[in-house]
């Protein structure tokens, strides 16, 4: 499955604001987001599991939550290369997709994906983000290897956001939130909200706040 041009398209003006919730000027403090890519990477290698001198079991769940936190970085990183030109991030996000890659260039070597093992692409992802680059081939081919894709992916990310964003807009920051609804966390609730709206409509944001908004009134009051 392929990322659609109305999914990029959605995910990026998602990050945008959320972004702009915690810094309205979030584009000019120039944030080292591949810092935090790296980091998320490192991460993403723990629960794989790397130790040779000890029984390791890959914690694959934990794994792709790793991959959905790194992709608000690839998506923040994005938008401001392009000085928070959504529209151009998103032409230049296509475009590299596009193309279809099948190795990635580093360091004056050419690293052929379907020859690696997903933990030598973690180890690739750190080390391009370290030299502040992304690689969407790369990404692609890391879903893949979790048994995933990006239209998991999409569904994954639309709600992590959109469940942070209304999580800030009624009382998160302040402490006046209320994160068990009927006897269940807000995570639960999202999880059937998601099931209940078209992911590809262009309304889909609003359509899943809406719907978290009806089901926390009747808790809240």
């Amino acid at each position: 499955m392929t990322l659609t041009e109305t999914q990029l398209t959605t995910m990026l003006e998602l990050q945008d604001g959320m972004n702009s919730k915690v810094n309205p000027d979030w584009v000019a403090a120039n944030n080292n987001w591949h810092r935090a890519i790296q980091v998320e990477g490192v991460e993403a290698i723990e629960h794989h599991g790397w130790k040779w001198w000890k029984k390791q079991d890959c914690d694959m769940a934990q794994l792709r939550m790793e991959l959905v936190d790194i992709w608000h970085f690839i998506l923040s990183a994005a938008i401001q290369e392009k000085h928070g030109n959504v529209a151009l991030a998103k032409m230049e996000m296509l475009s590299e997709l596009n193309l279809h890659q099948k190795s990635v260039q580093f360091d004056n070597q050419y690293y052929m994906l379907a020859q690696m093992k997903l933990l030598e692409k973690l180890d690739l992802l750190v080390g391009l983000a370290a030299a502040r680059r992304t690689n969407l081939a790369l990404f692609e081919s890391l879903l893949l290897d979790c048994g995933t894709n990006w239209t998991d992916l999409f569904k994954q990310y639309i709600g992590k956001n959109v469940l942070n964003v209304f999580r800030q807009d009624h009382g998160y920051k302040t402490g006046t939130y209320i994160k068990i609804w009927g006897g269940r966390e807000d995570n639960e609730h999202l999880v059937e909200v998601l099931e209940t709206v078209d992911l590809n409509a262009d309304d889909v944001r609003d359509a899943l706040y809406q719907s978290l908004k009806a089901r926390y009134i009747v808790v809240a009051g």
